[in-house]
Order: C-alpha cells, then structure tokens, then sequence
C-alpha cells in the first residue's frame, strides 16, 4: 500500500465497505484461471488480499494474461518488471487498455490506484471476471481453464419476421397497454344523490 495513514471516521466506515465486497472464494478460482492460462512462469501468491494485490501489483502477470488471450499479434509488446512505481502503473494501464480493446466495457474496469494502492481490490476482482467471461463468450481457443468458472455473456439472437407476420402483430392488443374487459361503472354509487328542491 501506499503511504497513508489508518483512515478514521466515515472514510473509515466506506473503506470497510468497499473491503467486505472482497470475495476470496472468486479470489481462488481467478488464480487458478491466471495461473492456468498464463503457465507456470506467473507463479501463485499468498493466500489472501494483500498476497493477491503484490502478486498482480506490477502489472506483469495482467499483461500476460490478456496477451495469453489474444491469437496473432499480442496487445502488450513490453512486458518487463520493474520495482518504480510509474513503470508498475504504465503495466497495468497498458492491460486495462488491452483490456477495453478485447471488449472488456469501462463499467467493469477498475482504476490503475485501485490495485497499486490496494483501495478497492474488488473492482479488480470484477475486471478479471468480466475479462474471463468475455474469453468463455468468445471461444476462440484461447481461454485455458474450466468454463463454469465464469458465465457466458448472452449472444444476439436475430429473428427474421415476414410481412404476414408483421401485420397480424399489428391487430394484437399487448396486455402491457391494459384490456377494457370489465371495465363498467354497473353498480358503483358514491353515497346519496343530490337533493334538487
């Protein structure tokens, strides 16, 4: 972590928020997946968040995971690990970038401070797993790993509709516009009528 002082009062209260969002039963099943894709050469952390954190904090075993998902030409041409911390952070803006190419959406990415710093390893965890998820949708043969570890991203279902089909839909009253079944004032009074003299 950085050097900051212990955080008190409500910064406090919404960093235990943001830490019970870890999840180190996701953190198991993301370090078999990284370890499996990328082979041996990444090693395996220590068991826990911060063991997690220094493991993917210089950036380079990010980097070798979205290079192991690309075919071809690989997105990030330097990998090298270096103990300044620009050079860390430059490593892991170039996965997030990579990242968002491969189809990774900005909602799911998390900031280069949020693992280098440690402040919210979650929305690193969210990454990985919108990462794996895209790789499993894919299925380009890249992906090395067991499928239900992540969920398969829905894929377009076009329909093709003939112009028969098109104009009988036309005459359907959809049940979300309401119905008029029913729909009769028989037997409702308000009290007495009015009293004309």
């Amino acid at each position: 972590m950085a050097n900051k002082g212990p955080a008190y009062g409500m910064s406090r209260q919404v960093q235990d928020k943001i830490d019970s969002k870890y999840d180190p039963e996701l953190e198991l099943i993301l370090v078999e997946w990284i370890s499996r894709q990328c082979g041996s050469g990444v090693g395996k952390p220590e068991a826990g968040k911060m063991g997690f954190q220094s493991w993917l904090k210089d950036g380079c075993v990010l980097s070798e995971l979205i290079n192991s998902l690309y075919t071809g030409d690989k997105p990030v041409k330097k990998i090298q690990s270096s103990a300044m911390a620009f050079k860390q952070m430059e490593q892991i803006s170039q996965f997030l970038n990579a990242s968002e190419k491969y189809g990774v959406t900005k909602t799911d990415m998390f900031q280069t401070v949020d693992l280098w710093e440690g402040k919210d390893l979650a929305a690193v965890q969210r990454t990985l797993l919108a990462l794996g998820s895209l790789a499993v949708t894919k299925d380009e043969g890249t992906y090395n790993g067991d499928p239900n570890w992540f969920f398969k991203k829905a894929q377009e279902n076009k329909r093709e509709f003939s112009d028969d089909q098109l104009k009988a839909g036309k005459n359907v009253i959809g049940l979300q516009m309401g119905t008029n079944r029913g729909a009769s004032q028989e037997g409702m009074s308000y009290g007495r009528p009015r009293q004309i003299l």
